[in-house]
């Protein structure tokens, strides 16, 4: 297995588990942020999201749009793009830098994550495009 000497580790997953540590509630999604790692687990899915990059929660907190700018379709319609041409960079390490698309990214569009969660990952997208300089999918907002 290849080390990381790079600045960075990136990873994003949506695993199928349930979460044993909550510290804040948004909607039906329980969220908690430690340092520069976004966790959100919703029990009744049995869905857990990690997000480890540094420099994400500051960004999240500073740069990205406000909650409720987006609607839950314009967020889940640009996640299932952004997930495809993630996953598809995962299955090219020769093309694209493996250390920046280290594992697949399990999105099934006809599951509901709720508001939450696709906030996230998509502002996740937007700030991994902008801070790798990295184009999945179309115009990149600058935010």
């Amino acid at each position: 297995m290849k080390t990381l000497v790079a600045v960075v580790f990136t990873l994003l997953v949506i695993i199928g588990c349930s979460s044993s540590k909550t510290t804040a509630k948004t909607g039906n999604a329980d969220l908690s942020k430690a340092s520069d790692t976004v966790k959100i687990a919703n029990d009744s899915l049995e869905y857990e999201v990690i997000i480890i990059d540094p420099g994400f929660s500051s960004w999240l907190a500073g740069r990205a749009r406000p909650r409720g700018y987006y609607s839950l379709n314009y967020l889940e319609a640009k996640n299932q793009v952004y997930v495809y041409e993630w996953n598809s960079r995962v299955l090219q390490p020769m093309l694209y830098d493996p250390n920046l698309y280290e594992m697949r990214i399990d999105y099934e569009p006809n599951i509901r994550y709720g508001y939450e969660v696709n906030y996230l990952i998509y502002n996740y997208f937007i700030y991994f495009q902008n801070r790798y300089n990295q184009r999945l999918a179309g115009f990149v907002p600058r935010q």
